[in-house]
């Protein structure tokens, strides 16, 4: 007998449908025009079923986002340089990756994401900190790792939300080397510098 026109039913294969329109849509679209509705819609199900299996908008990006590079495997090319050399190799990473309109619109989204959502601030901590941040300042034996990929983590995505979403005048003016002169040093004092007062304690 055949099915009734509309939409079709949950069933083994859905969720998966739902997470490859929603990467695609992400990807070509944007976190802002990427809708529920529409991912819906490609993936031929109810809307209800894509909150069903994945609660929120939110929440689904930070499901099937695909980071723009892989942290675990920058460190050691971080510090190839030397010491001294860190804080400007990140911060020039950092500037080319976000160059890219593709890892730009991902690393957004994912930060719009984890202002609202605990899972998506939760992959945030655990891809900046957890796996780049962290490690590479324990590889340069500097103290307190964790603070010091915590104020790592809170300038780049402030970085971020200054320059792409919020629009701060001027950050959009400077080409991409003199920001990473500028932002280089800064970098490099919360990897190596001294903290000062009770964080050095």
């Amino acid at each position: 007998m055949p099915r009734a026109r509309g939409r079709r039913p949950a069933g083994s294969h859905t969720r998966e449908d739902i997470a490859c329109a929603a990467k695609r849509q992400f990807a070509e679209l944007g976190y802002p025009r990427t809708t529920l509705r529409g991912i819906a819609r490609e993936a031929d199900v109810d809307t209800r079923l894509v909150t069903h299996y994945f609660g929120s908008k939110q929440n689904l990006f930070a499901s099937v986002v695909e980071l723009p590079f892989e942290p675990d495997a920058l460190v050691e090319d971080l510090i190839a340089a030397g010491p001294e050399a860190v804080g400007h190799k990140l911060a020039t990473l950092v500037l080319s990756t976000l160059s890219q309109p593709e890892a730009r619109q991902t690393l957004t989204g994912l930060v719009r994401a984890a202002a609202s959502e605990d899972e998506a601030a939760a992959l945030v901590r655990r891809f900046l900190t957890d796996r780049l941040l962290t490690p590479l300042a324990r590889l340069l034996g500097s103290d307190h790792p964790e603070l010091r990929a915590g104020l790592i983590g809170a300038h780049m995505t402030g970085f971020l939300v200054g320059r792409y979403v919020v629009e701060f005048p001027g950050l959009n003016e400077v080409s991409d080397h003199d920001l990473a002169d500028a932002i280089g040093p800064v970098l490099q004092h919360y990897l190596t510098g001294d903290l000062g007062g009770r964080a050095s304690a």
